[in-house]
């Protein structure tokens, strides 16, 4: 996999509808198939998305109300089925590792899939590589809940042109990589002579949550904000009262934040229609690149077009 974009498998909140499934967003970066939040279905919506569970490298769970996690049994018993060949971990809040264990195990199959599950006692990162982390944060629902960031690592773009003026190829690029400067000729060439520097690109999960400062935090500066909006500004109150956010929250959310592209989902069945949605976002956040989703969708993570952008 090599493309970034993110794969839509259901948007409903609380129940599926004719319309929409239960919760499930696959986030395909570069290796990686980091798979958030399956509900009950996400198996059949892989299906109908064309991706397969082989695409999956981690499964990220954020609370286990129903709708985010139902989906679970199936995956597990699908990824031995389909003797997925390579560990899949599997991120969920450890309050909950009861019910993982349920899911995992809740009917009779032969398990040959190699699950390994990582459950979350606190905040911080709970994946890193050379090229990423992952972070977990602490959302505002009513039972414990985590948001997740995936941040890549700051990197550097080389320019040949330069490299190549400056004398510097084969092995010796490396070393500048690696040391920030090198001696060609008598002449010392700095990283900054040949390369520009290149922001990593973030990506933020905020499901389920009142408005409270770490989803600001999870989605600062990221370029995809993934975020529940469940209700309208008109049922406010409701919204608080159940531990969730409104549309204009979101778009709040997004404007404090600096981020460049938000996602609009989980959306209550009594709503008929999602430009309601977009509208409210984009009233606090005007400038906003606000797209409220459908089963199906795949929405790209905008690219990085300058070099400190």
């Amino acid at each position: 996999m090599s493309a970034r974009e993110l794969i839509v498998l259901g948007t409903s909140s609380q129940v599926p509808t004719r319309y929409r499934n239960h919760n499930g967003y696959l986030l395909r970066w570069d290796e990686e198939g980091l798979l958030f939040d399956p509900g009950e279905g996400t198996q059949r919506q892989m299906i109908y998305a064309e991706v397969t569970v082989t695409q999956v490298t981690r499964i990220l769970v954020t609370h286990f109300h129903g709708d985010h996690c139902l989906g679970l049994a199936g995956l597990h018993q699908r990824i031995s089925l389909d003797r997925v060949p390579h560990e899949i971990d599997v991120h969920f809040p450890a309050s909950g590792q009861v019910f993982y264990e349920r899911m995992r195990y809740a009917s009779i199959y032969h398990e040959v899939g190699k699950v390994a599950p990582r459950p979350i006692r606190g905040e911080g990162v709970i994946h890193e590589t050379d090229k990423l982390t992952i972070t977990a944060r602490r959302l505002d629902h009513g039972v414990e809940c985590f948001g997740y960031r995936l941040q890549e690592r700051d990197g550097r773009t080389m320019l040949p042109e330069k490299l190549a003026a400056a004398g510097v190829k084969g092995p010796a690029i490396k070393q500048l990589i690696r040391d920030g400067s090198i001696e060609i000729d008598g002449r010392v060439v700095e990283l900054d002579d040949v390369s520009l520097f290149k922001a990593g690109q973030g990506f933020a999960m905020i499901m389920d949550t009142r408005m409270c400062d770490s989803a600001i935090e999870l989605a600062r500066g990221a370029d995809l904000v993934l975020c529940e909006s469940t209700y309208l500004s008109s049922e406010e109150r409701e919204a608080r009262a159940h531990g969730h956010l409104t549309a204009k929250q979101a778009g709040i959310i997004a404007r404090e934040a600096g981020a460049r592209r938000l996602v609009l989902t989980h959306f209550s069945q009594r709503y008929g229609s999602t430009k309601p949605f977009v509208e409210e976002a984009k009233s606090v956040w005007p400038e906003g690149d606000v797209v409220a989703v459908r089963d199906g969708d795949r929405v790209s993570v905008p690219k990085r077009l300058g070099a400190t952008d």
